[in-house]
């Protein structure tokens, strides 16, 4: 099977689905969607709590629910095609997406243009090191969340979390609604990583205790976890000898990072960036190689799927426009850096036409501060300025530049956080 396609998207989660509707509303007359599950949707199917579409869809919907209206919107088009549970081995440099199917064996697609959506996933015990015995019970909290909501199994009765991102808070909330008993939530960092009002809906409502400069420095048990051995951790984040304490439980569940899927992106050399741990794009969500595009949580990790739709629509636009040969090619870069306090900023650069361009920028503070001003500067002009009551690491920060202040750029941009 060798067939070209205008787009083809890697990925089925939210990402994709709203590249693949983009594409389509920008002209793109053939494209294709590969999804390695079983069904369209990516790790919305099993977060079946509410709190997602308020950005995008301007009303309160579940994961499941949200996945089911990007669904809706590429359903019965006959230019959008669809092949889950389909692999995608490997994708070419010119272009080439080698995949392979139950179904229809090994395939081998042509595109004018590659969108990469290929999401995150969940870092394990292994990558942190935890010292101790190996028994049954330590689990990721997205292993345990998809056990729990869509296999019908509990992991456990008396659970320890390590970590307080969003699905660790979210997991918290949801075992104590299954009648387990939440002993504690542990996090390395002075302050929480996950969203204030999951900290407040999922810990505070349910009286779960939330240990912050604390980490496990032990897991106890043979055949199962019996218990852990928790210590607080000084400001480099060691363990303080003489502070450690024991907590009895029979489940650990880790939250203690997520990192973007991307074995196919460095498959194709494409720049990397060493702190979002995805590649470097433009506003219009192009990598450093001509034609391919990314978006979503393969270029930086989200807390809301509302940004990854909106990102996701920048990438299918552009890739369509690409595909049908109607993109401005003499364009210069601007160079995005992340200076005083800002830690990370996408997108890394501006592709820009002599007129200028809108461009939005998502970014994330190194630590939490208040009443802060951030600051986008150009040498000493100042392009755009706004006042934050609360800057916190777990909560993206957006800001949209104008047309008419890009094409006041220079070579290169700053984005920082001043008192």
């Amino acid at each position: 099977m060798n067939q070209l396609y205008d787009v083809i998207i890697v990925g089925g989660g939210p990402a994709g689905l709203s590249a693949a509707y983009s594409a389509w509303e920008n002209g793109a007359k053939k494209i294709i969607i590969i999804e390695r599950d079983r069904e369209l949707g990516g790790i919305l199917q099993q977060c079946i709590h509410n709190g997602f579409g308020l950005h995008h869809f301007k009303e309160e919907l579940t994961g499941p629910g949200y996945a089911h209206r990007c669904i809706e919107l590429i359903k019965d088009k006959p230019e959008i095609e669809v092949l889950v549970d389909t692999m995608v081995l490997d994708v070419l440099r010119n272009k080439t997406v080698i995949a392979v199917s139950p179904a229809k064996g090994l395939l081998q697609l042509e595109g004018k243009t590659v969108i990469l959506t290929m999401g995150c996933r969940e870092r394990t015990r292994g990558a942190i090191r935890i010292p101790g015995e190996r028994p049954a019970g330590v689990f990721t909290a997205g292993a345990a969340q998809r056990m729990v909501n869509m296999e019908g199994y509990l992991p456990g009765h008396k659970i320890v979390i390590l970590g307080s991102g969003d699905i660790g808070l979210i997991m918290a909330r949801r075992m104590s609604l299954e009648g387990c008993k939440v002993q504690a939530v542990l996090e390395i960092c002075p302050f929480s990583n996950g969203l204030t009002r999951n900290i407040v809906q999922c810990l505070n409502d349910y009286d779960i205790p939330l240990h912050l400069s604390h980490t496990i420095v032990k897991i106890h048990g043979e055949g199962r976890v019996t218990g852990v051995t928790v210590s607080k951790v000084d400001e480099k984040m060691c363990p303080i000898p003489g502070t450690e304490f024991d907590i009895e439980c029979d489940t650990v569940l880790l939250s203690v990072g997520l990192i973007p899927e991307n074995e196919l992106s460095r498959g194709l050399m494409l720049e990397m960036h060493p702190l979002t741990s995805g590649p470097v794009v433009d506003q219009h969500r192009q990598t450093s190689l001509p034609g391919f595009y990314a978006a979503g949580n393969v270029v930086h990790v989200h807390d809301l799927v509302d940004f990854v739709s909106e990102e996701a629509e920048i990438a299918g636009k552009f890739a369509a426009l690409e595909a049908q040969g109607k993109l401005d090619k003499n364009m210069r870069t601007v160079k995005v850096n992340p200076i005083d306090g800002v830690r990370t900023c996408v997108p890394q650069k501006l592709s820009l036409p002599q007129g200028g361009e809108k461009a939005k920028l998502f970014m994330r503070v190194a630590a939490p501060q208040r009443k802060v001003r951030l600051e986008v500067k150009s040498g000493d002009t100042v392009l755009v300025s706004r006042m934050l009551p609360v800057a916190k690491p777990s909560e993206m920060i957006a800001v949209e530049i104008p047309a008419e202040k890009t094409a006041l750029m220079g070579d290169e941009i700053t984005v920082g956080l001043k008192q």
